[in-house]
């Protein structure tokens, strides 16, 4: 009988010990998660499976542009569990030393120009008219607010690097002086309502939210797409001027490679929930797979800049990252 309960023990020992670290804690409560639209489809499925495992977590989220959600904790006062950011700079700006100790980038993706059958010239356009496509008389296309939204501010930065890498002088001012000012919505998703709607016809996005939503898009060269680091230094010619943290003031985004990036909140008001939601969402076999499924490419495992930052981490999240530059 002995041998039989030692058995026993041991089998039910070795079932925990391979358990996924996020789903063998005894959790519950709300988790508030702020983060960039642009993560809306995926962060639900996350929700769903996670929620799955903790019956008696609830998380909920608020979508929108990454800067405006940053804010909303670092100016409003709004209390946050986690905050996501489709730049990783904007946590490191607005959020960082004060209100997060560590930001972890987990997520990389691209600037497609999107469409439907509706467009208008959807059977012309390709990735080497695009350009002339939106100054013609009648075509309404737009982007994202690029104060509030870091698609916003990339969008411009596209424009801008097309000039550069086209060799068309003028190009970036041609194309802002048709744009007119009611094209350009708070959110990068808000367009997508005006694509299908046949209210707007092409539109700046991330080729994720491009997949997730069914949408025909134009791929663009990588020297213009900011998919792919190897090309910061031509990305580095690119600069926007947008808002600053305090009202009147101004600071200007640099063009660099999209990534992503992840905190918790010191002040989180439900940590334990938290911490594991973010093992979960930063698991192979979790949140990054899903990311992956859903035509945005993962960091595996995801990132963080150095050794100090590293240490600053929930124990059980610090294996999930590696330390890179």
């Amino acid at each position: 009988m002995r041998l039989f309960l030692l058995g026993v023990t041991l089998f039910m020992l070795s079932l925990i010990s391979a358990a996924p670290a996020f789903a063998g804690e005894d959790i519950s409560g709300d988790v508030i998660m702020f983060h960039a639209g642009s993560l809306s489809v995926p962060l639900a499925k996350m929700e769903k499976e996670f929620e799955a495992m903790h019956p008696g977590v609830d998380i909920k989220r608020e979508a929108g542009g990454s800067t405006k959600m940053a804010r909303m904790i670092s100016e409003v006062g709004k209390p946050a569990d986690i905050m996501a950011s489709a730049d990783y700079v904007v946590i490191d700006k607005n959020l960082i030393p004060k209100y997060a100790d560590f930001n972890i980038r987990f997520a990389t993706n691209q600037l497609v120009l999107c469409y439907t059958d509706n467009s208008k010239f959807a059977s012309e356009i390709n990735a080497d008219n695009w350009y002339d496509i939106l100054q013609k008389p009648g075509v309404i296309w737009g982007h994202s607010d690029p104060n509030l939204d870091p698609c916003g501010y990339r969008s411009v930065m596209v424009l801008q690097l097309a000039e550069k890498f086209y060799n068309k002088p003028g190009l970036y001012e041609k194309l802002v002086s048709v744009r007119k000012k009611e094209w350009v919505r708070p959110k990068s998703v808000e367009l997508i309502s005006l694509l299908k709607t046949g209210n707007m016809d092409y539109a700046w996005e991330y080729l994720s939210v491009a997949v997730q939503h069914g949408l025909k898009y134009i791929t663009l060269n990588k020297h213009i797409n900011l998919s792919d680091y190897k090309y910061n230094k031509f990305y580095e010619q690119a600069k926007v001027t947008v808002s600053g943290k305090k009202p009147g003031t101004t600071i200007v985004r640099t063009g660099k490679s999209i990534t992503y990036g992840i905190t918790e909140l010191k002040d989180a008001p439900n940590k334990p929930a938290a911490t594991a939601f973010l093992a979960y969402m930063l698991s192979p076999e979790g949140g990054l797979k899903i990311l992956k499924e859903m035509g945005q490419p993962p960091f595996v495992p995801a990132i963080i800049p150095d050794d100090a930052m590293l240490k600053k981490m929930p124990a059980s999240l610090q294996k999930l990252v590696k330390v890179k530059k």
